[in-house]
C-alpha cells in the first residue's frame, strides 16, 4: 500500500467515523472499486493530465452525484485535483482495513480443490471465530492444483493442509534422507 492511498484513506475513515458513515461509506467504496477494477479506463480519464482540474472534477460530478455521498464524491474529487486518483485503490484498502480493525473483523481466503459448501464454509467460519475472537469474512476461492484439502489465508498467516503440500513435504522429506 502506498503512503498516499494509506493517508488518504486513512483521513477519510477518521471523518466517516465521525459521522458515523463508516459501513455506508466502506460499501460505496466497495462497489466503486468494482466498478473501476471492471472499467479500468475511467480511472485514467481523471488521472490523465491533458484534462483540466475542472474538467476532470466535471466528470466526476457528472457521473456520480446523487448517486454517491457527497464525502465520498469531493474525496475523489481532492485526490483528483492532487494528482492522486490512480490511488484510490490503495485509499480503499486503507479505509476497509481500519474498519475491519474497528469491528474485530477478519478476511480469510480458502483455497480448496472444489468449492465449499454452505454448511462447511458456516462451520469453518465458526471455528475460526472460537480460535480468533473475531468475525470471520471468509472468501472460498477453488484451485484444483491443491488436489484436496484446505489451505487458509489470513492475518499475513498460512495454514496449509493441502494435499498438494502434504506430498511436498513427503517429497521433500524423501530428498534429503541420507540413505
Amino acid at each position: 500500500m502506498t503512503r498516499i492511498g494509506s493517508v488518504y484513506g486513512q483521513a477519510l475513515y477518521s471523518l466517516a467515523k465521525e459521522e458515523n458513515l463508516t459501513q455506508p461509506l466502506l460499501e460505496e467504496m466497495e462497489a466503486l472499486s468494482q466498478s473501476l477494477q471492471e472499467e479500468p479506463r475511467f480511472l485514467r480519464l481523471i488521472s490523465t493530465p491533458n484534462l483540466a482540474k475542472q474538467e476532470r472534477c466535471r466528470i466526476l460530478d457528472d457521473s456520480f452525484r446523487g448517486k454517491m455521498h457527497p464525502y465520498l464524491l469531493n474525496f475523489l474529487k481532492i485526490l483528483t485535483e492532487k494528482g492522486y486518483a490512480r490511488h484510490f485503490p490503495e485509499c480503499y484498502a486503507a479505509f476497509r482495513e481500519q474498519y475491519y480493525t474497528d469491528h474485530q473483523i477478519l478476511p480469510v481466503s480458502a483455497v480448496t480443490s472444489v468449492p465449499l459448501t454452505r454448511e462447511q464454509a458456516q462451520r469453518l467460519s465458526e471455528k475460526l471465530a472460537k480460535i480468533t475472537g473475531k468475525t470471520i469474512q471468509l472468501v472460498n476461492r477453488v484451485d484444483s492444483s491443491c488436489l484436496g484439502g484446505v489451505r487458509l489465508d489470513f492475518d499475513g498467516k498460512r495454514l496449509d493442509d493441502t494435499v498438494s503440500h502434504r506430498l511436498e513435504s513427503i517429497r521433500s522429506l524423501l530428498k534429503n534422507t541420507v540413505l
